[in-house]
Parts: structure tokens; C-alpha cells; sequence
């Protein structure tokens, strides 16, 4: 028999008085993946996570993690879950390595195992040779920690809450690609705003939208779903000349003009292609070059629940 979903999400409703947080919010999460739960500030994530990490139980439905369910979940459960919140907490007059170690015997570990996994998680959050108390650690170094802390069980599923919020780019980048390192090591959700962080590092992604799962696949899947494309084009004279033969198309959703390229936004690719060309030899001007491009995942995400991400 196979193994169940690390997260199995059924119908789960979430109320808070009057307001409905969640509205039947059902997901699956493949094992080894990492798994990007992106939405808007207010989009019901972080409830989602409490509710996953038995913080918090469901109004309705059904959550399950590593195959039990969240209301009955046993300590020996929860020992396999990693967890780091949004603004994780530390005791500054601590080392780094002090600290893994103090996470460590939490969990009952200890001897020359835990002094091998805390050198190897400081190692991987490139800390090792860093001496000092983690007051004078910057938020970037913090966030690091924060993930090694959430890996010194070696848990079989790892929640994230907004693991790159308030990082500067540099930050962004190192717990980023941390998190890239634990693909297929084991199971890791987070929760973001930030799409360009989805995009990076995530295998598959679902897009929560006013407390509902507006899509859930696949990044490459969700491009392909939306039928949004665009195509590039180099022209022989400034992109500028070129525009106005595009008005009004109805297979055109946007247009951006740079020097001699200009990037179409289509909702029929196969009308684009045979168009364009044929609109360009009736202007006289030279087509150079036009290729499909891919478009971000932002683009979909508007297409999807029709406004941006802040």
C-alpha cells in the first residue's frame, strides 16, 4: 500500500464568528515536493497552517498530515512535523549552535547525534563559522536559523509561514536557496505574497483567493490552464511604428514596446502567430524575429482571481 498525501485537505471550512476565513478549501500535496501556497495578505494561509499544525481546528471538513488527522493529532505525529512561523522567535544571548542544540533536546535528542545534525543544519544554513550571539544576527542569518531550527527533528514535513517576508534581496536568496536544497529530502509547504518566490523554487503551487483554492497544479500546468501567452517579436525599425496595427485585435489581452521589440500578450496563440506576420508585411516592415516567451506567474495570477498580489 502506498502512502498517504504529507497534506490532505477535504472540504475544510475555518469561521471566526461571522467571518469565513476558509470556504471549503480542498488540497493535496505530493510527497518530496516543494509546495508553494501563494495568495494575497488576508487570504486565509496562515489559518490554513494553524489548522495543519493542529493550532487550530476546522469549522468543517477534513485535514490530514502524514496520513492522521489534525484534531487527533499524538505528540509522536506531531515529532515529524517542522515548523517555522512568520516571525520566529529566538533567545538572542544564544549562538546559533546553542540554539540548535537547546531545539534538539526538545525533541529528546542528544549526544554525538545531536552535536552531528546541529553542525550539518548550520553547516547547510551557512552559519557554521559564524561565532557570534544571534542578537547580532541580521534578519537574513535569523531566517536561516529559523529554518534549521525547523529541521533539527528531521521532520517528514516542514511548514513554512512566509519564510522571506521583510528580507532584504540578498536574504531572499540565501533562504530561498535553502529551501531548494530540501527538495525530495522531504516534504516542504510554505506560505507566501511573493510570487517570484513560488515561481523559483516551487515544483507545484496553489493560489488561495478569499479563503478559496481559485487553482492548484503544477507551475508549468498552471501557465498551460490559464491560456495566457505571449510572444516576442524583434522588428527592423523602433516597436513604436508597429503598435497601432495591433488595435483592437481581439486575440491581443496586453502590449509592451521597448526600442525595436515589442512583447504580445495573447489569448489565441495560433491566431497570433498567423497574424503578426502577416499585420507586419502589410506595414512594410521588417519581422526579425518572433518567438513564444513564457509568461510569470503574477500574469497568471491575475488572470486567475483578476487582481495583483501586494
Amino acid at each position: 500500500m502506498s502512502a498517504p498525501p504529507p497534506i490532505q485537505i477535504e472540504e475544510v471550512s475555518k469561521r471566526f464568528g461571522t467571518h469565513l476565513a476558509l470556504d471549503r478549501v480542498s488540497l493535496t500535496v505530493p510527497a518530496g515536493s516543494v509546495f508553494g501556497f501563494l495568495g494575497p495578505n488576508g487570504a486565509g494561509k496562515t489559518t490554513t497552517l494553524r489548522i495543519l499544525t493542529g493550532l487550530a481546528a476546522p469549522t468543517s471538513g477534513t485535514a490530514r498530515v502524514l496520513g492522521h488527522d489534525v484534531r487527533t493529532l499524538r505528540p509522536a505525529d506531531r515529532a515529524k512535523l517542522g515548523f517555522l512561523p512568520d516571525v520566529p522567535g529566538f533567545y538572542d544571548w544564544m549562538t546559533g549552535a546553542e540554539f540548535l542544540r537547546f531545539a534538539g533536546r526538545l525533541f529528546g535528542l542528544g549526544g554525538a547525534e545531536l552535536e552531528s545534525r546541529a553542525g550539518a543544519l548550520l553547516e547547510m544554513a551557512g552559519l557554521a563559522r559564524v561565532r557570534g550571539r544571534i542578537g547580532g544576527y541580521s534578519r537574513g542569518m535569523k531566517q536561516r536559523l529559523g529554518v534549521a531550527q525547523a529541521l533539527i527533528n528531521a521532520p517528514d514535513l516542514l511548514f513554512l509561514d512566509e519564510p522571506t517576508s521583510a528580507l532584504d534581496p540578498i536574504g531572499r536568496r540565501e533562504v530561498l536557496e535553502m529551501i531548494v536544497s530540501l527538495r525530495g529530502r522531504t516534504t516542504v509547504f510554505f506560505s507566501t505574497h511573493i510570487l517570484a518566490d513560488v515561481e523559483r523554487v516551487s515544483d507545484h503551487v496553489a493560489i488561495l483567493d478569499r479563503g478559496r483554492v481559485a487553482a492548484s497544479a503544477s507551475v508549468a500546468e498552471l501557465k498551460r490552464r490559464t491560456g495566457v501567452e505571449r510572444l516576442a517579436l524583434t522588428l527592423d525599425v523602433a516597436a513604436d511604428r508597429f503598435v497601432g496595427a495591433l488595435d483592437g485585435a481581439a486575440w491581443i489581452t496586453a502590449l509592451e514596446a521597448d526600442s525595436n521589440r515589442l512583447r504580445v500578450t495573447v489569448n489565441d496563440r495560433a491566431t497570433a502567430a498567423r497574424e503578426i506576420p502577416r499585420l507586419v508585411a502589410a506595414a512594410g516592415i521588417g519581422l526579425v524575429a518572433l518567438e513564444p516567451e513564457e509568461v510569470t506567474l503574477e500574469e497568471v495570477f491575475v488572470d486567475l482571481v483578476g487582481r495583483e498580489v501586494g
